[in-house]
């Protein structure tokens, strides 16, 4: 068990464990976002630090199947931040906000050394997808394309520049997606530590392990910060996701499928 897990454990309970918190009908969300971790200032404006914290948090919300409703902001900035950079990063959280409905209701702010944003999204859901439900001979599948967001990352890392257009800042989150095929979904998350990793929560939540149709690359598998979803269903239901899948413009690779075996993350952990 790695130290984010053992931590974690110390306050396993049944809420505990998804993307978001399901009690009453209602999603919580929580995600940090802080400087030198997630991000540098000098590889992002301002607008898009504001705009990528409240959109990574939104993924957690839309990857259970909830839609967000409101928000709760703690921004700790440093002294040398000037009023305009101030504006930039509260349109940058505006504008994420306005693209999903989603209403700032509070929050806190305080001096600090440094940018470090944490963001809380409350949404509702009737039906939520969990990592939990995977049974043998399911299919597991993703959204979209991996291994763009490391390429961006490994770029900033050396000192390069990346286009505005990128993935590591202009995230596409899969709405339409989920919301109009919940029913089909047996079990799902967002890929926010890479494929590899992320299958590993899906394991470990189902108590399953997977057979890969052909082999992934590394640098594909442990690319995070993709945004996509990572889900599983029925093989029944494979043509029926398919056509649906095209009618929201959304790719789908599907990857393997659960057996009864143990599963092996390649990755090395992101956070410990």
């Amino acid at each position: 068990m790695n130290l984010e897990n053992y931590f974690i454990s110390q306050f396993k309970n049944a809420n505990i464990g998804d993307d978001g918190a399901f009690i009453d009908g209602m999603v919580y969300s929580k995600d940090a976002f802080f400087e030198n971790i997630h991000f540098k200032r000098s590889w992002m404006s301002h607008y898009q630090i504001g705009f990528k914290a409240m959109i990574v948090n939104i993924s957690d919300a839309i990857a259970m199947n909830a839609v967000p409703k409101y928000a709760l902001l703690s921004v700790a900035m440093p002294k040398s931040i000037t009023k305009a950079q101030m504006l930039d990063l509260a349109n940058g959280f505006k504008d994420a906000c306005a693209k999903y409905g989603v209403e700032i209701i509070g929050g806190d702010t305080i001096s600090n050394t440094k940018l470090d944003i944490t963001v809380t999204v409350i949404s509702k859901s009737a039906k939520p997808l969990m990592r939990k439900g995977l049974k043998t001979g399911d299919l597991i599948a993703y959204t979209g394309n991996l291994g763009r967001s490391a390429i961006a990352l490994k770029r900033l890392m050396n000192l390069g520049k990346i286009n505005k257009n990128s993935k590591f800042v202009n995230i596409v989150l899969r709405d339409k997606f989920i919301y109009k095929n919940r029913r089909f979904l047996r079990a799902g998350m967002d890929i926010s530590d890479g494929i590899f990793s992320d299958l590993q929560k899906l394991s470990g939540a189902s108590r399953v392990g997977f057979r890969f149709f052909k082999k992934i690359q590394k640098r594909v598998g442990c690319s995070g910060e993709e945004y996509e979803i990572l889900f599983g269903f029925d093989r029944r239901f494979k043509k029926t996701l398919l056509r649906r899948a095209k009618l929201s413009k959304t790719p789908i690779n599907i990857i393997g499928e659960c057996v009864r075996k143990a599963y092996k993350n390649r990755c090395k952990a992101h956070h410990f």
